[in-house]
């Protein structure tokens, strides 16, 4: 299955992604976004490589790869938060078509409710604010709202996740509520705020 953007396109996991997979999930400075507390083995991966072939009815959960399509993006072309030209996304100029910059989470997938989590991650800081986390929750709602048939997504972010707040809140998120002193930090306790969308 592939959903394409405008930046790039998602793709099902393949049993090659698992490399990949297990560096993303295995970096400790990720944990904090994650909640992960312990590595993840090599194993697990494979079996949840596996358990995406599975519908998303059965699994409650679909797990895409983030994929860049290869063009070339400069200031008269970047997408601003929006998906519009002329944004100050910009992209590191040339780059290779099916390099995976990261996944996006469907998770908690409520078909009753017609709702779902959504969490992304754009690995490498050299990616981050280059468009790509824009263009995949765009692509997202759309196979939500065509395919899946959803009413809303939702997704929660810590307080001082400044980039994902900002994401969110540029994508037509509304913030509905704060958990407060919900995340433990070395230096103390962030919230966590609450982010819906009604497609």
């Amino acid at each position: 299955m592939f959903l394409e953007g405008k930046l790039c396109r998602l793709r099902a996991v393949e049993p090659a992604d698992v490399d990949e997979m297990y560096l993303w999930e295995n970096d400790m400075a990720i944990w904090r976004v994650s909640n992960t507390v312990a590595p993840y083995s090599r194993y697990a991966l494979e079996q949840l490589v596996e358990t995406m072939r599975y519908d998303i009815y059965a699994s409650r959960q679909l797990r895409l790869i983030i994929e860049t399509l290869g063009r070339r993006h400069d200031g008269a072309d970047a997408l601003d938060a929006s998906g519009n030209a002329g944004g100050d996304y910009v992209t590191p100029g040339d780059f290779a078509a099916g390099v995976a910059v990261g996944a996006v989470d469907i998770f908690e997938f409520d078909p009753l409710n017609s709702r779902a989590g959504i969490g992304i991650l754009v690995y490498d800081e050299t990616n981050r604010g280059c468009g790509y986390a824009s263009d995949v929750l765009r692509t997202v709602e759309r196979y939500a709202r065509e395919v899946l048939h959803l009413h809303q997504l939702w997704s929660n972010v810590a307080a001082d996740n400044e980039r994902s707040l900002a994401l969110f809140e540029s994508a037509g998120y509304r913030r509905v509520g704060i958990r407060e002193e919900w995340i433990r930090r070395r230096d103390g306790y962030v919230g966590e705020i609450m982010f819906q969308k009604i497609l």
